[in-house]
């Protein structure tokens, strides 16, 4: 029996194959887009997966703003976030956060579901969210999910 055959493979930083990808929100519901983007990020879906190394994709979203939240998420949902200050706590809704920056709905989306450490945040730039159909990432090549 050959033991060699059996090592386990451990990707680093050096051996990793990153690609870009673009992923089209177009009438795509949040939840379910942004788990998928997540693994793309993480690099879940690679069979050489190492969890302590930035092995996944660059994932570039187009069409933020149509993006879907099902049942009444879309007015009842709310975003908190803090100033620092003493009352500081503000609350948003994603119709008003879409109205604004329509990028932020899923760029929350997909942090939540990132790791919350040093690389949970590396990886979070792996991410590049548009609201339109246009993005200045032509030259990378990316292949379209």
């Amino acid at each position: 029996m050959n033991t060699l055959s059996y090592k386990t493979v451990s990707a680093n930083k050096k051996t990793v194959n990153k690609e870009w990808v673009v992923v089209d929100a177009n009438n795509e519901i949040l939840g379910r887009l942004c788990t998928k983007i997540a693994m793309m990020i993480r690099g879940k879906h690679k069979p050489g997966f190492t969890p302590n190394v930035d092995c996944g994709d660059n994932v570039i979203v187009i069409n933020a703003d149509k993006v879907r939240l099902t049942g009444n998420k879309f007015s009842d949902k709310t975003y908190v976030s803090y100033t620092g200050y003493p009352g500081g706590q503000r609350f948003i809704s994603p119709k008003e956060l879409m109205a604004k920056h329509p990028e932020r709905v899923i760029e929350k989306a997909v942090r939540g579901m990132l790791p919350k450490n040093r690389l949970g945040r590396a990886i979070y730039g792996n991410l590049h969210v548009y609201a339109g159909a246009e993005h200045p990432h032509a030259a990378q090549n990316p292949k379209t999910i």
